[in-house]
């Protein structure tokens, strides 16, 4: 009977030690892939602002094959939609706010972006070079 206790306190302490091996092994790996999947911090930022309805700047240019965290800005006192329908994107935005929204990668080219409520003024485009 002693045997057997000894025996499975061995195999106790050899997987206590695997474990703390095999942990201090895998934590760096999945903390990297963790870090490496944040969106935010492998994307750079650029901001448009909705001023006296207009899109400014009107022309934005962003790296392409990459994605991009866009702000935008809205200064006026009323809403603004945010839309592209070649970004697949649109967000209402309420007046003297900001809101986040995530483009891309974008291939080399022109992205159409307009405020939905003032269309007549509200006009821009994305550039991806």
């Amino acid at each position: 009977m002693q045997l057997a206790i000894i025996c499975i306190k061995q195999i106790d302490r050899d997987h206590d030690k695997n474990m703390k091996i095999l942990f201090r092994l895998v934590l760096p790996l999945f903390s990297a892939w963790i870090l490496g999947a944040a969106p935010a911090s492998a994307q750079e930022t650029y901001t448009v602002v909705f001023k006296d309805h207009r899109i400014v700047p009107d022309v934005l240019e962003v790296p392409s094959g990459r994605k991009i965290k866009l702000i935008v800005d809205n200064q006026d006192p009323t809403p603004e939609e945010f839309e592209s329908h070649s970004l697949n994107r649109e967000k209402v935005i309420p007046g003297k706010s900001k809101a986040t929204i995530f483009i891309g990668p974008l291939k080399p080219g022109s992205y159409e972006i307009f405020g939905e409520f003032h269309q007549d003024t509200a006009q821009g485009r994305i550039v991806a070079k």
